[in-house]
């Protein structure tokens, strides 16, 4: 199977066409024309991600952030070498970013369900005609929870070392969230009668922008992003049924807490 088979099949499932202005999502670098050896799947593409890949036999690695995101001048051993070992080792990168972020099925989507929310709708929709395409999500929990045991929840279920949060009431029912970083549409979810706002890379002056009925929580970029991961894999395995593809085991958040 060629690289461009795979490629080709998920450009029409994550839509690079929904990725924001400044992204770089899609086919970012390899020969489409290359016979694909198996697929390796990461958040983010680190030089020990590109070692389990070598290691396994793998030249296609498809990621949620894009390797290449700013303006790239050279690429040598010394400078990106990470780009340079990828280059010459035919191994060719898939991103899915903002794109599958932007997708009610995608990482915020993943996310809402993983809280076992109801009723959800897009959080900041983006494309007037497409009402389910844009930035996070807010739905309903079944039951309203006590704000303290619903963050302690939300820990265990991300595998948290610490949540940073501010404000709110003493229940949460109706939950507004972001995977990544969502600060910017803080705005939204108190809008939205949200009880609380789950995001990531908040500052602490946006913790100031927390209310008395809408608390704001921190819960991790990685952490909040993770399920992107099994996505991308479900998409590639069920298509591909007999095609080599796993989820790298070297990936973890490159933040460490003590």
């Amino acid at each position: 199977m060629k690289i461009e088979e795979i490629t080709g099949y998920l450009d029409s499932v994550f839509h690079p066409e929904w990725q924001e202005d400044y992204d770089n999502s899609g086919f970012l670098i390899g020969d489409g024309e290359e016979e694909c050896r198996g697929a390796l799947v990461a958040l983010d593409l680190t030089e020990a991600v590109l070692d389990e890949a070598l290691a396994q036999g793998m030249n296609l690695i498809v990621t949620h952030h894009p390797v290449i995101f700013h303006g790239v001048k050279r690429i040598t051993d010394k400078k990106n070498g990470l780009l340079y070992r990828l280059l010459r080792s035919g191994t060719a990168v898939y991103a899915a970013h903002t794109n599958l972020d932007n997708l009610a099925w995608g990482v915020s989507g993943a996310l809402a369900e993983k809280l076992g929310l109801n009723g959800c709708r897009t959080l900041k929709p983006s494309h007037p005609t497409e009402p389910h395409i844009g930035a996070g999500m807010v739905g309903e929990l079944a039951e309203p929870e006590a704000t303290e045991a619903f963050l302690l929840r939300v820990k265990r279920l991300l595998g948290l070392p610490t949540v940073r949060y501010a404000g709110g009431g003493a229940e949460v029912r109706r939950v507004a969230l972001c995977g990544g970083s969502g600060s910017e549409f803080i705005a939204e979810a108190i809008g939205a009668g949200a009880d609380i706002y789950l995001t990531a890379d908040l500052k602490y002056h946006d913790f100031q922008e927390a209310t008395a009925e809408m608390a704001l929580a921190d819960i991790g970029h990685y952490e909040s992003e993770q399920f992107a991961k099994e996505i991308i894999f479900h998409v590639i395995s069920e298509k591909f049924s007999t095609f080599a593809c796993r989820i790298s085991d070297a990936q973890q958040s490159i933040v460490s807490y003590i």
